[in-house]
């Protein structure tokens, strides 16, 4: 994943890919260390802890996907940085570790998640899409395309394939453009959706 191929950054890569396959809990010090063909005492030396090592991996995940989103934008806009980019091997990888920090509590992988939702409200500023809350509708479309990352293992079994593989990944993309593309409720049964939301959300008169 790294061209830096210092003790440092080894450990750190084979972090992030045991974390990202076992879990931060399962993926123990020592299996990073075999991992990264290093012993667990210079893990230690370098890190200090588990925590330690995890922190550093938040770090390197937000900072290193931050300049990979970057980039795509600067090509080709929201929509490469948001579908087509998550197909590349890295990029996979790294959010498939950020969701499992995410979802363990990790404050960094918080404020990816909020970096994400905050791009897409500018994404959204510039579309002809109306909305009335334009903070959830990004929140629930990257939560939506996290989901992916969170329930591979699901969605791996009912598709008989490896969704990490980056072909079969670019075969769940291409699904999700499909249903964006494609109105799923009419104008009526919108309408419909709304007015029964609206009455749920607004406090009636006594």
């Amino acid at each position: 994943m790294s061209s830096d191929l210092t003790a440092r950054a080894r450990i750190r890569d084979a972090a992030i890919r045991l974390f990202a396959e076992k879990g931060i809990g399962p993926a123990t010090i020592r299996d990073i260390a075999q991992a990264a063909s290093v012993s667990s005492g210079l893990l230690r030396h370098h890190f200090g802890s588990k925590e330690g090592l995890r922190d550093a991996c938040d770090d390197f995940a937000t900072e290193r996907m931050a300049t990979l989103r970057a980039q795509l934008l600067a090509r080709g806009g929201f929509g490469d940085a948001a579908f087509v980019g998550s197909v590349h091997p890295e990029s996979m990888l790294l959010q498939r570790y950020l969701v499992r920090s995410m979802m363990d509590g990790s404050p960094a992988a918080e404020v990816m998640f909020e970096r994400m939702v905050e791009a897409g409200e500018l994404w959204l500023a510039d579309q002809p899409i109306k909305s009335k809350d334009p903070r959830a509708y990004a929140a629930v479309l990257v939560a939506m395309k996290m989901g992916m990352f969170l329930m591979r293992e699901q969605l791996s079994r009912v598709l008989d394939v490896d969704v990490d593989e980056p072909a079969h990944h670019a075969r769940l993309l291409r699904a999700s453009v499909e249903i964006f593309a494609q109105p799923l409720l009419d104008a009526d049964r919108a309408d419909e959706a709304y007015a029964a939301l609206d009455r749920l959300t607004v406090p009636e008169e006594s």
